[in-house]
């Protein structure tokens, strides 16, 4: 594993690159919906709205989703629409959660 930005191993989970954008919107809304997920950071002009793309918006929604819960089971699948990585996926101003 690698280390993040603060110098912590971790793994991260991403939207999957295979995944059709249809197929990652519907994660992206259960992630922010029903999977309790914070993604008032992928809100216009917040850190992590930039690039304004659903895999990116996925990507910080099921990174957000897994951190939360994964401690209680929550895995990072989404359907298959998403993968863990333990590179840090943050960048600029948008910093991805890590729980270690």
């Amino acid at each position: 594993m690698k280390l993040n930005i603060d110098g912590v191993l971790g793994e991260w989970c991403i939207a999957d690159e295979q995944t059709p954008d249809s197929e990652l919107q519907v994660g992206l809304d259960w992630a922010c919906g029903r999977g309790g997920a914070n993604c008032s950071k992928i809100q216009v002009g917040q850190a992590c709205f930039l690039p304004n793309t659903v895999r990116a918006h996925a990507s910080y929604a099921f990174n957000n989703y897994y951190q939360k819960l994964k401690h209680r089971g929550a895995s990072c699948y989404f359907n298959g629409a998403a993968i863990t990585t333990d590179l840090d996926p943050s960048h600029q101003s948008c910093h991805y959660e890590l729980t270690p």
